[in-house]
């Protein structure tokens, strides 16, 4: 049988070995926050490697769809700068950053045009992540994703656990108007496509662990602060600024 197709690049090594951008030019550091195999603690192991080059960047970047129709993502799909977030319901330290960090960076980026956020479903903790992530996706087929994101990570939700009647709940607080068809379209087929394409995508580049992130290309790993994020997205932007379109200093 041929084996599932995974990207052939040297992107697989790059949230294994280096998934922080360090500020005060630290270099790169390792961080990891949640993995299922239970160990993520929340906290950083400083371990500096060597840079990945200007072509694994450039093929990571490579990864954002910007699609306008994607229902999964915010913000222009000609926006300078795209943060990709893999991220599972069922992750605390997502739930952190969706509740700390998410809403400043849509206000202060994605809100003036700078940037855009697309969502890849990564489940990563069993069926009930599997279970979300899929109904995320139903709730998106009503225009209703974010909605559904932010009731799903709303403080205290994650102990209330994701089973039916829970994605059901949070499907109408999300104000998605045809439940039955919520029901139907998570548990359809295009659904579970839909899933699998992302966690692919998340396992093809080398991420163990949630939240991941790559804004333009540059890996970020775990619900780091919030002024990690917004250095990042400031370097990549300029960097997009001093880049024309056909890849030379603009003038």
């Amino acid at each position: 049988m041929p084996t599932p197709t995974r990207p052939t690049s040297r992107k697989p090594l790059v949230f294994g070995l280096v998934v922080v951008l360090a500020a005060g030019g630290l270099g790169f550091v390792s961080y990891r926050a949640t993995a299922p195999d239970g160990s993520g603690s929340g906290t950083s192991v400083v371990e500096t490697t060597a840079e990945p080059d200007a072509d694994t960047y450039a093929e990571l970047a490579g990864l954002a769809r910007r699609d306008p129709g994607d229902k999964l993502a915010l913000g222009r799909a000609d926006a300078p700068v795209v943060l990709i977030e893999y991220a599972d319901f069922t992750c605390g330290y997502c739930g952190t950053f969706a509740r700390e960090t998410e809403p400043e960076l849509i206000e202060k980026y994605v809100d003036d045009g700078t940037l855009r956020i697309e969502w890849r479903n990564f489940p990563i903790f069993g069926k009930e992540s599997e279970a979300a992530a899929r109904a995320s996706w139903a709730a998106g087929q009503q225009d209703r994703f974010w909605a559904f994101h932010r009731a799903a990570y709303a403080e205290g939700g994650k102990g209330k656990g994701f089973g039916a009647d829970r994605l059901r709940a949070l499907a109408r607080q999300a104000g998605v108007k045809d439940l039955d068809r919520f029901v139907r379209d998570t548990d359809g087929a295009a659904a579970a496509e839909a899933v699998a394409e992302d966690q692919e995508q998340a396992y093809g580049i080398g991420a163990t662990s949630t939240p991941s992130f790559l804004i333009n290309g540059r890996p970020v790993a775990g619900a780091q602060p919030t002024a990690v994020f917004t250095r990042a997205i400031e370097a990549a932007a300029a960097d997009a600024a001093n880049v024309g379109s056909a890849g030379d200093p603009a003038e």
